[in-house]
């Protein structure tokens, strides 16, 4: 009996899907091709992802799914603890899982991982159900995200292009979240412009800002920065850039949990989650699930 074909599902809007234009499926079926494997290729748009990793997950046993990080963390949280593995192809923006995994940025070396590597189980991260691969953020973060999907609707600008104006417009409307935070040892109260959760440790050290060493730790890591104005903010972020945080002064909250409670004073907040930006309410419940997805990975990694 032959083996049914790997169902291959990409989101068509992600970055580099969308510069590959037409050819897109010719270079997906000739990339798998040479690793040996037949596939049946879905171009999808984004919003559609979700119902074909559904249907591919019930009858396939691996499901690989192309896009950013956004399509990423979707079909994350439908195969999440099913047993059904994913390959990845990073046809996004930054692909930020993707280089964290260690995956190849080449479709036809992706493909071939995707088609015959092994699977290894990952931490994913949840914040009132919503799961995130990389990180969730409130603050300056997501408001720069309205901002630049403003500038993309509006100008047809590339996302890479539109994150320009819509940071400095997030600079300048710069505002603080008077949060408390319960990390496990009871709330503590703080005011911040910024604060980051991420799936597992993200790394401050000069020469590996915003890498993860490991995505298995089964650690939430959170950041809660304590740049008091605008102009603070940006030698924050010029020294950041140099490996030169400092985890004392440059924070309000800096550590490490399982599990982390946010409140506020107000009932909901936009929260970027990959790149994407959803209104949640408070309180804002985040916990780790440990090694939930079954991901394909170089041997190496």
């Amino acid at each position: 009996m032959s083996k049914p074909p790997l169902p291959v599902l990409v989101n068509r809007k992600g970055g580099a899907a969308a510069s590959a234009g037409d050819d897109l499926q010719h270079s997906l079926v000739d990339a798998f091709a040479a690793a040996g494997e037949d596939i049946v290729v879905r171009l999808l748009e984004g919003p559609d992802t979700a119902d074909a990793v559904k249907q591919a997950a019930s009858t396939s046993a691996r499901v690989v799914v192309g896009g950013g990080d956004g399509t990423a963390a979707g079909a994350a949280a439908i195969l999440a603890d099913s047993g059904v593995e994913m390959g990845l192809l990073p046809l996004g923006t930054l692909n930020h899982l993707a280089r964290d995994l260690g995956i190849p940025a080449t479709l036809e070396e992706a493909a071939a991982l995707a088609a015959r590597g092994s699977p290894t189980s990952i931490d994913l991260a949840e914040v009132n159900g919503q799961i995130f691969v990389n990180n969730a953020s409130i603050g300056l973060y997501p408001m720069m995200v309205r901002q630049r999907d403003a500038y993309r609707e509006k100008l047809g600008l590339p996302k890479w292009l539109a994150a320009i104006p819509a940071s400095w417009n997030a600079w300048a409307r710069l505002r603080r979240y008077r949060l408390s935070l319960d990390m496990g040892d009871g709330r503590k109260p703080l005011v911040t412009s910024l604060l980051f959760v991420g799936n597992n440790l993200y790394s401050l050290e000069k020469g590996q800002i915003g890498e993860r060493p490991s995505l298995n730790q089964g650690k939430l890591s959170v950041f809660a920065l304590a740049a008091p104005g605008r102009f603070a903010l940006l030698w924050f972020a010029l020294r950041a850039v140099i490996g030169r945080a400092d985890h004392h002064k440059d924070f309000v909250a800096y550590g490490e949990c399982e599990s982390l409670t946010v409140h506020a004073h107000r009932k909901e907040v936009d929260v970027g989650l990959d790149g994407e930006v959803r209104e949640l309410e408070f309180p804002l419940h985040f916990r780790i699930r440990a090694g939930a997805l079954r991901i394909v990975v170089p041997a190496e990694s």
